[in-house]
């Protein structure tokens, strides 16, 4: 069981001061917050990329990178790639590129994006949405598995028997499937053999069991060892010494930015009957102390079948030194829990272990 961290690099206005840090000093910020997860031990980061004021890192494998240096074990990811507003070899070379600083960490999470700002901003139309995603996907993997490339598609010059370099250290680079839960792409990355992380944000983490039962069926049918096959999942948490701390600091930046999205794409207020709801132990929220958070990732290993769990914090803007005091507790507390409990589990031979 791999426990992790995810960011968006966030720059939204502080809600207690109104104050906004620059890109480059959160930059700098999540570049320690990688250093800090390596030495707690931690298994995995990743970065996601962003086009928008509110989000600095729109050049994940950079900021990876900047912390490779620094690192010496933690697995460094993208999370996600937004791959179909992207160019498949330039991705591939940023992350080979990683791969050689890291030793051998990298990963690429790819996706589509939750978010639509990179398609006008790299001159895509949304109307290719699926397609594009496909497309540069199929080619990814060809150039994974080649160090000449020979392709065609609809959206992207034709490639003939070039070389793409650097090679990366790992043979073959990782490739995950980032998802929110959409039953074809789980089918899809179960038929090509890719691990997957769903994004588990909202509602009961429960209901996404079928989704992953739908995954190793076809990646079953399409002849994979699925015992040899991933799923990770991406959810919201914060972890402090109580429960009513953590509920308590992780709550009003949670809330101004759930309530941004949210009119931007129609989603009903989030106000602290929500996010108490989500807190609860089915719910998808993992806020509390390291004994809370700890039993709902291993609740949610056994229902779900999860074998990479990544905690996103902050979601909005928090200190930096309160985020900092969440990876540790991460690290030292909550994940040697959650690994000794699932080793125990497994051990016993419980169905679906």
């Amino acid at each position: 069981m791999e426990i992790g961290l995810s960011t968006f690099v966030e720059t939204t206005p502080d809600v207690v001061t109104g104050e906004t840090v620059s890109h480059a000093q959160r930059i700098r910020e999540v570049v320690e917050e990688i250093v800090l997860a390596d030495q707690v031990g931690l298994d995995v980061f990743g970065v996601g990329e962003h086009h928008r004021r509110d989000y600095a890192a729109s050049s994940p494998a950079v900021v990876l990178a900047a912390a490779a240096s620094q690192t010496k074990h933690i697995r460094l990811t993208s999370a996600v790639t937004v791959l179909s507003s992207a160019d498949p070899v330039r991705v591939f070379q940023d992350f080979a590129t990683l791969d050689a600083i890291s030793e051998g960490r990298a990963e690429i999470m790819a996706g589509r994006g939750s978010f639509i700002e990179s398609f006008p901003l790299f001159g895509y139309d949304l109307e290719d949405y699926d397609e594009l995603f496909d497309e540069k996907l199929e080619l990814l993997l060809k150039i994974r598995e080649s160090e000449k490339v020979t392709w065609k598609g609809g959206h992207r010059s034709a490639i003939q028997n070039l070389g793409v370099y650097p090679r990366p250290v790992q043979n073959p680079l990782p490739v995950w499937i980032g998802s929110g839960g959409n039953a074809e792409s789980a089918v899809r990355s179960g038929l090509l053999g890719l691990p997957l992380v769903l994004a588990i944000i909202g509602g009961r983490p429960e209901q996404f069991a079928p989704i992953v039962q739908l995954y190793r069926r076809a990646a079953a049918q399409a002849g994979h060892d699925v015992s040899k096959l991933f799923v990770g999942s991406h959810s919201h948490g914060f972890i402090a010494r109580t429960d009513e701390e953590a509920a308590e600091k992780f709550f009003p930046s949670t809330q101004a930015a759930m309530n941004v999205l949210g009119r931007e794409r129609g989603w009903s207020h989030y106000d602290r009957s929500s996010f108490d709801a989500a807190r609860s132990f089915e719910g998808a929220l993992y806020v509390g102390d390291p004994e809370t958070v700890a039993k709902k990732i291993v609740h949610l290993r056994k229902k779900v079948g999860v074998t990479r769990f990544m905690l996103h914090v902050p979601v909005g803007s928090m200190p930096h030194d309160e985020v900092l005091g969440a990876i540790e507790l991460l690290g030292r507390e909550v994940a040697p829990r959650v690994r000794e409990e699932v080793a125990r589990w497994e051990d016993s031979g419980s169905p679906g272990a």
